[in-house]
């Protein structure tokens, strides 16, 4: 979603939990100028079928701080009822576009 200069869809802008929070600022660059993301991702922790622990994350974009311990409520697929499901400790992870022009590079992974 090309975010730059768009204050009207705060909570699915870049860097927003979609559906749950939307970033501390918008600090997005120009259409066509790469953008940087360092996320801190904690995953949920279960026992069994029950939430111990849910997901946090932390996210710095354009080395700016836009999300801080911020708890999730669940997936992201509904923003209207965000919930979790049982799932193994270390899953795939997405990239996800809305139809704008997009490329990713220099993509890291580091465990913590």
């Amino acid at each position: 979603l090309d975010s730059y200069e768009n204050e009207t869809y705060s909570n699915g802008q870049a860097g927003a939990v979609y559906g749950q929070r939307y970033p501390i600022a918008n600090v997005c660059r120009k259409p066509g100028q790469w953008q940087s993301y360092d996320i801190v991702f904690q995953a949920p922790v279960f026992d069994g079928d029950t939430l111990v622990k849910p997901a946090m994350v932390t996210v710095f974009h354009n080395g700016l701080l836009i999300q801080y311990n911020c708890i999730l409520e669940g997936n992201t697929l509904n923003p209207k009822h965000p919930s979790y499901k049982t799932h193994d400790a270390k899953l795939p992870f997405k990239l996800q576009d809305h139809s704008n022009p997009v490329r990713f590079r220099n993509i890291w992974i580091r465990e913590l």
